[in-house]
C-alpha cells in the first residue's frame, strides 16, 4: 500500500547502494533517468489517458536494457513505490514501466477496483509495443492489487510476455470479499486508504494507529456508516455492500480463475503464511504445477504488508528477472520451492512441500481439553454467551493492515465469549503441516451466528500465538448441527 504520493520527475538518479544495506542485495550497476508518460487507452468513444512514469537505465553505448518490466497499480508512483518496485530494478539494468490505475495519481477515468484491468492491460500493451523504446519482450511484477493486474493480462497472455512475479495477488478478488459468508472488513478500512492516498499524514495515522479509525467498522448500519464517513465518494463499497451474493454480475470481472489455465510462461508466486491471499497463492501455484507450467513459491513468514519486503523475496525476484527476462543467469533456481518453518526459524528449499507422516487427530474434551484420546461417557459439550454489543474483536491472523499475521493473542483465549480447549504440554519436538480440518456439532440461540476457530501454540512462557485459523458465517437457513471448517496453510515447528 502506498504511503507517500511525492513522485521523482524528470531528471537523472545516480547509483545509490543503499539499499544493500536494507536487503543486502547484490550492488547497483547503473544509474537511471525517470521520464513521465500519457498513454492512451479507449473505452467506447470516450479517450483515457493513464498517467506513468518509465524508468530507463542509462548504460553504455552499446549496451541494452535487461527487457522491460510491466507495473500496473492504483497505490501511486510516488517515493515507496518509486524505491521498492522501480529504483531496485532499474537500477540494475531493467527499464520499469510504471502505470496508475483508472482514477488514481493523475491517469483517467474512474477508479472501478478489479473491474476494468483485463481491458485497460491489453490496451497498455498494444501502446507499449508502438514506442521506439520497447524492448520486443517484457516480464511483469508487483504485489497485491498489482499482482492481481498480472492476472489480468494473463487470461489472454500476450506473445511478448514471457516472465511474471505475482506477490500476494489473488486470482479471483470476489472471494475475499464474500467467501466466509459475511463481508470482510479489510475492505472497509482498504477503501479509506485508498481514498486518503494523497494525504502522507493522514496514511500513515492510519496505518499505525488504526484504531482511530475503526469507528467506519463499528457503524450500525453499516451500509450508512459508511456512506457518510466516506461522503459518498466510493461507489465501488456501496455496490459490494449491496451484493453479497457471488455470482452478481457485478463481480465477473474480479474473477480471473481461467488465467490459472490460460499461462504458460515462468511465474514465480511470493506469499507468506499469514497473508489474506494466501490460499489462493496456493492454488495458483498447486494448479500451474499439475499444467505442467514453470512456476515456483517463495513463502515467508509475514502477513500480507511485509512479505515481499524481505530479502529473500526480492533476491528472488531479481534472479528470476535475470533468468527468463534478461537471460543472463547462469544458474537458475535449483528448487520450486522456497518456504520458511517458524518455530525452527529457517528456510528451507525443496522441489515439493513435504508430505505428512501422519494424520493428527484430536479431539475436545470436557474441561477445556484437547487430546487424542477419543471421548467416552456419551456426548459433551460446552456453552459460551456472545454479545453483539460487545464483539469478540479480530487479532492478528490472515488479514489486511498492519495488525495481521502472528500476535499474542491471549486476552483472546480470557474473553468469556471465547471457548478454549488446550493439550498436555509436548513432550517432544514436532512440525505441523498442512491445513488442519476441524468437524463439530454446534448449535445456537439465534439463527444467525459466526463461528471463528484458531489454533495457537502456547510456549513454555506461557505466551500464546496463533498458527492457523478460519472464520465462517453460518447460514440461518442450515439443516444440520454438523460443522466442517477448512483452517489455512501452515508449516510450524512445535
Amino acid at each position: 500500500m502506498s504511503l507517500l504520493s511525492y513522485s521523482i520527475r524528470n531528471q537523472q538518479n545516480p547509483r545509490n547502494n543503499g539499499n544493500r544495506i536494507t536487503f543486502g542485495l547484490p550492488a547497483e550497476t547503473c544509474n537511471y533517468k525517470v521520464q513521465p508518460l500519457r498513454i492512451p487507452i479507449h473505452e467506447g468513444t470516450d479517450r483515457i489517458e493513464l498517467s506513468a512514469d518509465l524508468y530507463v537505465p542509462l548504460l553504455l553505448k552499446d549496451n541494452k536494457p535487461a527487457g522491460t518490466v510491466l507495473v500496473r497499480g492504483p497505490y501511486g508512483r510516488g517515493f515507496l513505490f518509486a524505491t521498492l518496485l522501480a529504483r531496485i530494478y532499474a537500477a540494475r539494468g531493467h527499464q520499469i514501466l510504471y502505470i496508475s490505475s483508472r482514477g488514481t495519481f493523475g491517469s483517467g477515468g474512474e477508479f472501478d477496483p478489479f473491474r476494468t484491468e483485463v481491458e485497460d492491460g491489453k490496451a497498455v500493451v498494444e501502446w507499449m509495443r508502438k514506442q521506439p523504446w520497447y524492448t520486443g519482450t517484457f516480464a511483469t511484477l508487483g504485489a497485491s492489487y498489482l499482482g492481481f493486474t498480472q492476472w489480468a493480462l494473463l487470461m489472454d497472455p500476450p506473445f511478448d510476455m514471457v516472465a511474471a512475479i505475482i506477490s500476494v495477488g489473488p486470482h479471483d478478488f470476489q472471494r475475499s470479499l464474500w467467501e466466509t459468508g459475511s463481508m470482510s472488513m479489510d475492505w472497509i478500512e482498504w477503501t479509506g486508504m485508498i481514498l486518503n492516498q494523497g494525504k502522507p499524514y493522514h496514511m500513515l495515522k492510519m496505518i499505525f494507529q488504526p484504531k482511530r479509525f475503526r469507528s467506519v467498522q463499528e457503524g450500525i448500519p453499516l451500509a450508512q456508516t459508511v456512506e457518510v464517513a466516506y461522503k459518498g465518494k466510493a461507489d465501488w463499497l456501496q455496490n459490494w455492500m449491496k451484493n453479497p451474493e457471488p455470482g452478481s454480475d457485478c463481480y465477473a470481472p474480479m474473477k480471473l480463475g481461467q488465467s490459472l489455465e490460460k499461462a504458460s510462461i515462468p511465474i514465480l508466486l511470493i506469499s507468506g503464511w499469514y497473508d489474506l491471499f494466501a490460499d489462493q497463492t496456493f492454488e495458483q501455484y498447486f494448479r500451474l504445477r499439475e499444467r505442467g507450467c514453470n512456476v515456483a513459491l517463495t513463502v515467508s513468514k509475514g502477513s500480507h504488508n511485509d512479505a515481499v519486503g524481505n530479502a529473500e523475496s526480492i533476491s528472488d525476484t531479481l534472479a528470476w528477472l535475470k533468468e527468463h527476462l534478461a537471460h543472463r543467469n547462469k544458474v537458475p533456481r535449483e528448487h520450486s520451492l522456497r518456504y520458511y518453518v517458524t518455530g525452527a526459524e529457517e528456510w528451507r528449499s525443496a522441489k515439493e512441500f513435504p508430505a505428512a507422516a501422519k494424520t493428527y487427530t484430536l479431539f475436545l474434551q470436557d474441561g477445556g481439553k484437547l487430546s487424542t484420546e477419543t471421548p467416552v461417557g456419551g456426548d459433551q459439550y460446552c456453552s459460551f454467551v456472545f454479545d453483539p454489543r460487545n464483539p469478540t474483536p479480530s487479532m492478528g491472523g490472515n488479514k489486511l493492515g498492519m495488525d495481521a499475521g502472528k500476535v499474542d493473542d491471549r486476552a483472546l483465549a480470557q474473553r468469556p465469549d471465547v471457548t478454549v480447549f488446550t493439550t498436555e504440554p509436548l513432550l517432544e519436538d514436532f512440525e505441523f503441516i498442512g491445513r488442519p480440518n476441524l468437524t463439530l456439532s454446534h448449535t445456537t440461540d439465534s439463527t444467525f451466528a459466526d463461528l471463528f476457530v484458531r489454533i495457537s501454540e502456547v510456549n513454555e512462557k506461557g505466551r500464546s500465538y496463533n498458527i492457523s485459523e478460519a472464520y465462517q458465517r453460518l447460514s440461518p437457513q442450515r439443516e444440520t448441527e454438523s460443522i466442517d471448517l477448512l483452517l489455512s496453510r501452515s508449516i510450524k515447528g512445535c
